[in-house]
């Protein structure tokens, strides 16, 4: 379903030049995956899903989604994914089934369909106890609710996290894994961006480690604990991290 082929973005920089914030990274994701990109701020991991979104064009490289090319098929693009960030916005002024009704129409799903698709999301995400409550009212639970249900709406098969989790505390934190965990279920091609170990370790079925732009490692935890001879991942992603920085210091 998705298809990442040595894609780059460069940017100016008045003192340093050129600088790549994603450096040719390749990997592909299967429906029923849960694919994680991890790595530390500033890694590359937004941009590389900015760009699988549409929202920037890459310098270099291909990136296609559920067929279509990020690029030259920008639309078909859209209507087949479905993105989440941690700092999406909630509008104030509207319910959450105002909202995220809002963003079903906006995907031209029928009327008569939509609200079956609401009534369905409600009942699954457990939200019909504040379905009628404004975005000015809601606790950062119920707005990340809103944002998973806005963002699976349109049942696209292609799903994005960025860093979900942040800023929440651990019981809002685990419904929203859940959450993720039970679309996986459905066949859904999943990227999961994040930097904290844990929710790689109990949601990725295969994860790709990426600093400055790079990345460093791909495989299951299994696989890339035993591959560098570390008892977990954090161990892993600390070592290779090290690694790089170390052979940059002496180029």
């Amino acid at each position: 379903m998705i298809h990442v082929d040595a894609l780059a973005k460069e940017f100016s920089d008045m003192k340093r030049g050129p600088v790549y914030a994603l450096d040719h990274v390749s990997f592909d994701v299967r429906p029923g995956e849960i694919f994680g990109l991890l790595g530390p701020n500033g890694a590359g991991k937004t941009t590389c899903l900015r760009i699988l979104s549409t929202v920037l064009k890459p310098t270099h490289g291909r990136a296609l989604v559920a067929g279509y090319d990020v690029v030259r098929h920008p639309e078909q693009v859209r209507a087949h994914i479905g993105f989440m960030s941690n700092n999406t916005g909630i509008y104030d002024r509207m319910t959450g089934w105002e909202m995220v009704e809002y963003y079903g129409r906006l995907y031209g799903i029928p009327e008569e369909q939509l609200q079956s698709r609401l009534t369905e999301i409600f009942q699954t995400l457990q939200m019909n106890d504040f379905r009628d409550v404004l975005g000015s009212k809601m606790s950062t639970g119920m707005k990340q609710k809103v944002s998973i249900a806005r963002t699976i709406v349109h049942d696209p098969p292609v799903l994005i996290f960025d860093e979900p989790t942040s800023g929440l505390d651990v019981l809002v934190a685990r419904a929203v894994l859940e959450t993720i965990a039970s679309l996986k279920a459905k066949g859904k091609c999943i990227i999961f961006s994040t930097h904290i170990m844990r929710e790689v370790e109990k949601l990725c079925d295969r994860v790709a480690i990426i600093h400055r732009g790079r990345i460093l490692a791909m495989g299951t935890v299994e696989e890339l604990t035993r591959a560098h001879g570390q008892p977990d991942i954090e161990e892993v992603f600390f070592k290779l991290i090290r690694d790089l920085e170390t052979e940059l210091a002496e180029i």
